[in-house]
């Protein structure tokens, strides 16, 4: 069998990955090394433990420090590791400094790249996720993409070769978490309530603009249950910001992926900075508001199902109200069935 060496370095991308494992076993030696980035047991076990994921092969401790220190920290640690293993292929997901160290190091190392969800643009590189997806785009080998426009966005920046629309690995889970019942429904699901995220450093490291954003949340007309981010609650401790003030918002630690799914699913709505709430926001047909100016996922936009919101958040219930539950396209970012496609191509 081909050896396959995945890289993953966050929960979204062991997420992608669980999704692909089982599929690619099939066909593949298939290892996997955990840079170590973000890594929360609590959140990730049941994976292991509930349905079966193989554990990394390679779990190193490389989070924390500047973006250039931990991207140079996780090549070298990379590099030994291809040079031992000998891989056909690597393969990366999404957009972090873990997928533009497995990117960078396997290209220089003459060994192909597979990315998965290749082709996304923000069109903001203030954003150092933008930065790393372009860099590995332009190194890849294959490229799977999530939908027609960041096929779109490959053709201006003159990469045509091997792009395959297979749709987004992630809603192969999402679909299989509400049809088997995975999702976990929260103990008090009968009060009405928006459920919300926000850790990114534009909403959180500025004293007034967290405090802004806490106080729109305070203002809704439905309870907040806010899963607070350690980014977040750090912020707010360093700004002196109590959760007593904000009584309307419920503060909840951070959730294990069918936890969330859950907390979505039995919502009136969301509000949130991350790029994959988006995603499954749209998905469970709940309306998304996403305090950004910008976002990878425009096809969510279309008809007002995930609305931009950034300057002005005085008007959150009334566009968390308006959804006429007519916009939603079950084949929107493919059809629940993109790791078999990655697959194949690989195969």
């Amino acid at each position: 069998m081909k050896k396959l060496i995945a890289i993953v370095g966050a929960r979204p991308q062991f997420i992608k990955h669980f999704a692909l494992e089982n599929e690619a076993r099939k066909m593949f030696d298939l290892k996997t090394i955990h840079t170590g980035q973000h890594y929360d047991d609590n959140m990730s076990k049941v994976f292991f433990d509930r349905l079966g994921m193989k554990r990394p092969d390679y779990m190193l401790s490389l989070g924390g420090g500047e973006h250039g220190t931990q991207t140079g920290r996780m090549m070298i640690e990379i590099e030994n590791i291809l040079q031992v293993e000998k891989p056909d292929a690597v393969l990366v997901y999404g957009d972090t400094n873990s997928t533009l160290a497995g990117a960078l190091t396997a290209a220089k190392m003459h060994i192909p790249v597979a990315h998965v969800e290749a082709g996304l643009r923000s069109y903001n590189k203030e954003m150092p996720e933008e930065i790393n997806r372009v860099l590995t785009d332009h190194v890849s080998e294959w490229l799977f993409v999530p939908g027609e426009t960041a096929v779109q966005n490959l053709r201006k920046e003159g990469i045509t070769h091997q792009v395959y629309n297979v749709g987004d690995i992630m809603k192969d889970l999402v679909m299989k978490s509400v049809s088997h019942k995975w999702l976990v429904k929260p103990a008090d699901a009968s009060i009405p309530y928006f459920y919300v995220t926000i850790h990114r450093p534009y909403n959180t490291d500025e004293p007034a603009r967290l405090q802004y954003v806490l106080k729109s949340l305070q203002k809704l007309g439905k309870k907040a249950v806010f899963a607070i981010h350690p980014r977040t609650r750090n912020a707010m401790k360093n700004y002196g910001l109590s959760f007593s003030d904000y009584p309307n918002i419920q503060f909840i630690e951070p959730q294990g992926y069918f936890e969330s799914l859950g907390w979505m699913y039995y919502s009136h709505g969301v509000i949130t900075d991350s790029g994959g709430m988006q995603k499954e926001a749209y998905w469970m047909q709940k309306k998304c508001v996403t305090v950004r100016k910008e976002t990878e996922w425009v096809e969510t936009l279309e008809n007002g199902c995930n609305t931009l919101v950034f300057e002005e958040l005085t008007n959150l219930d009334d566009l968390l109200n308006d959804c006429s539950g007519n916009y939603y396209h079950s084949e929107t970012y493919g059809d629940g069935n993109s790791a078999s496609k990655i697959v194949e191509v690989l195969s």
